[in-house]
């Protein structure tokens, strides 16, 4: 908030235009030196002096026809700083956040735009383990963001039920299949079928042919090949519902690799009718050599798809089928070459859309007490057991701290399920997250469960002051305007720009690193403030605070996949 008003202030006098403007605008480090600033670096060229001289000639030219909600306007070194009126701006913010509600942040952006997001994307027949976790609450968070700024969501969950380790499982289930059962537990059993499966291979390379010709016989048909795949994928999907329901993740389609077959000899068809088709060494390739990148894999030697064929055709079936406007797709950082070179296929295609309309999200990888994990050798930490292990650390603490609360068992889910989800978000996705059960199971500092007690904490204050939130205009704001209330105030109207950006970056961690910010500072102003002390009016203001803290945080929340409680 207030940028705008800073363009509409420097644009007489700059040759800048309104977009380059708002882009430099930022806050300045030390707070007693202004409440925004703009750099004037920049316009050095332009005005062929120096930035503190271009500063100081600003600040005299708009000195006297500042915008009523500034205070005044000065030369900081080459900033131009911005102060602005704490009177007027306190009763803007808190109103605008009351008027809003939950809807504060919110914005028409994306109005009439279809996004699909391509997220978790877990393995058929291995175990939803938890650096499945990334792409899932990555992805849905991404999802929450984009729909809060008009666009129209489709949470894609593209399942891995197709490949050569459907082939090798099949196998596998021949040899072994009866001493595993599959009727508790069938996950776990699959992936024991598998890791055994690559155990033998080592001592036997023969099985390795076997699997390949399983899946060629699967994807010709094969009625016991097809029997087994659909048994695999029924008991798969019942045990990875579990863990989405203790996630609270939806999804509006659930379009397996598998859902491509039938559509990907028309992908074929038109590469080869567009002369983008070549065949190297017996496979089928798009080469990509002149955009410095290898050949595209389109078709193996021995007939087999692979991921990039589906790719292709997903990308198609969502953007000519689905009607989608921008194709993301939430995978890890090692598949950014597999994802330039498909996209770079659609766009030889004649799809244009592909350069600025597919987006990779990438994210760093998940590792656990610093391994990295592996199906393949059965190094895997189930995500359900992580979840279910914060679940009981979060009841204990909850029998110490309030073993009277009536729902301990619900609230002990909410914070622990929070916890892990928000040791994730916290991160960079870019990051590499290292999984360290005693940090990620810590309920104090920058956490989900701090996030979540200072929202029951704000709740319990409205309540002791028997406050309705309502969307009224404060007359009076001189009980809120300390120093440490100005910063909270100031923080909770800059929440649209966090949004902005979160969109922009597609990136989870911006909303998560601002609401521990505004909890940090609320809980100081909690613990040096007697909010609930003092003449009726001033209790009011000071609980108009309140109420609109809590409203931006419950929002946060919500965008993060993580329930708000009213009482922990």
């Amino acid at each position: 908030m207030y940028r705008q008003q800073i363009v509409e202030q420097l644009k007489p006098f700059v040759a800048l235009d309104e977009t380059q403007l708002y882009g430099l605008i930022e806050i300045p480090k030390e707070e007693a030196h202004g409440d925004l600033a703009f750099p004037c670096f920049q316009l050095a060229k332009q005005f062929r002096k120096a930035p503190n001289l271009i500063a100081a000639e600003l600040a005299e030219k708009i000195s006297g026809e500042l915008l009523p909600v500034f205070e005044k306007a000065v030369a900081v070194g080459g900033y131009l700083n911005f102060f602005l009126k704490r009177e007027t701006v306190v009763r803007d913010i808190l109103s605008a956040i009351a008027r809003a509600g939950d809807r504060f942040g919110d914005s028409n952006r994306g109005q009439g735009l279809k996004v699909a997001i391509d997220m978790s994307s877990v393995n058929i027949a291995k175990p939803f383990a938890i650096h499945h976790l990334r792409s899932t609450m990555i992805g849905n968070a991404i999802a929450n963001i984009y729909k809060s700024q008009g666009y129209h969501v489709m949470k894609i969950n593209h399942l891995g039920d197709w490949g050569t380790s459907f082939g090798k499982l099949i196998v596998a289930y021949r040899y072994w299949g009866d001493e595993y059962d599959l009727s508790d537990d069938a996950v776990r059993q699959l992936l024991a079928l598998y890791v055994r499966f690559n155990k033998e291979a080592e001592q036997r390379p023969e099985l390795e042919d076997e699997a390949r010709a399983a899946f060629k016989a699967l994807e010709d048909g094969d009625e016991e090949a097809v029997r087994l795949w659909k048994r695999f994928i029924e008991i798969s999907l019942a045990e990875f519902e579990k863990t989405y329901r203790l996630l609270n993740v939806e999804f509006d389609y659930y379009l397996g690799e598998s859902f491509y077959n039938d559509k990907m000899g028309a992908v074929e068809d038109e590469l080869r009718e567009k002369g983008l088709l070549q065949i190297s060494e017996g496979a089928e390739i798009v080469d990509l050599s002149a955009y410095d990148m290898p050949p595209c894999l389109i078709r193996k030697s021995d007939g087999a798809t692979l991921y990039a064929t589906r790719d292709l055709a997903a990308a198609l079936y969502r953007r000519r089928e689905m009607g989608a406007d921008l194709l993301v797709y939430v995978v890890g950082a090692e598949q950014k070459l597999h994802f330039r070179q498909v996209f770079k296929v659609l766009e030889l295609m004649g799809n244009q859309w592909a350069a600025d309309r597919c987006v990779h999200v990438p994210f760093g990888t998940m590792f656990v007490d610093g391994q990295r994990l592996s199906s393949r050798k059965g190094q895997v930490v189930f995500l359900e057991d992580v979840l279910r292990k914060a679940v009981e650390v979060a009841a204990g603490i909850i029998e110490e701290k309030n073993p009277d609360l009536p729902n301990k068992e619900e609230v002990a889910e909410t914070v622990g399920v929070g916890a892990i989800i928000f040791n994730d978000l916290k991160n960079n996705r870019v990051n590499d997250v290292n999984f360290v059960w005693d940090e990620a199971l810590n309920f104090d500092g920058e956490t989900g469960p701090y996030v979540q007690y200072t929202y029951a904490r704000l709740s319990s204050l409205l309540r002791k002051g028997g406050y309705e939130p309502q969307p009224v205009e404060l007359t009076d704001v001189s009980a809120i305007d300390g120093d440490l209330e100005w910063s909270l105030v100031k923080l909770l109207g800059r929440f649209p720009n966090v949004m902005e950006r979160a969109t922009e970056q597609f990136d989870p961690s911006v909303v998560a690193k601002y609401v521990i910010d505004v909890c940090q500072i609320f809980n100081r102003y909690y613990n040096t403030t007697r909010i609930l002390d003092g003449e009726p009016d001033q209790i009011v203001q000071k609980l108009a605070l309140v109420s609109t803290t809590r409203t931006v945080i419950g929002k946060c929340l919500s965008l993060l996949g993580l329930r708000a409680l009213e009482t922990i």
